[in-house]
C-alpha cells in the first residue's frame, strides 16, 4: 500500500538565492537521489510559486518519518545537502525550531 505526504516549505526571497536553488534541483546529487528511493520514497515532486515550496510525496509500507531521519543523521552526503540547502530556505510561519519541511494536513478529497 503505498501512502501520500505534502509537505510545504519557504524559500528566503531573494531572486538570485530561488535560481541557485532550482540550478540545484535540474541535477540532485546521485546520493540524494539514492538516500530518498532507499528511505521507501517511490515519487517525490517540488513545486514552487513564488517563495512557497509545495512538495507530493508517495512512500511504500517501509517509509516513515523516523526512519528517514535517522537514516539522513548518519549519511555524510545527506547531511551536505541539507547543510547546503538551508542557505536557500526559511522555515515557514508558525514552524517548529529548526523544522525545515513541515508536513500539510489533507483537507478535501475528491
Amino acid at each position: 500500500m503505498s501512502h501520500r505526504y505534502c509537505l510545504t516549505l519557504d524559500l528566503v526571497d531573494d531572486q538570485d538565492l530561488i535560481a541557485g536553488y532550482e540550478k540545484y534541483h535540474e541535477s540532485v546529487w546521485p546520493e540524494i537521489l539514492k538516500s530518498i528511493t532507499d528511505s521507501g520514497i517511490t515519487h517525490m515532486a517540488i513545486y514552487r510559486f513564488d517563495v512557497r515550496l509545495f512538495m507530493i510525496m508517495d512512500t511504500d509500507d517501509s517509509f516513515s518519518f523516523e526512519r528517514k531521519a535517522a537514516m539522513d543523521a548518519t549519511n555524510a552526503k545527506v547531511q551536505e545537502w541539507e547543510t547546503l540547502m538551508w542557505k536557500y530556505q526559511q522555515p515557514v510561519k508558525n514552524a517548529l525550531k529548526g523544522e525545515k519541511w513541515v508536513l500539510m494536513n489533507k483537507i478535501f478529497t475528491l
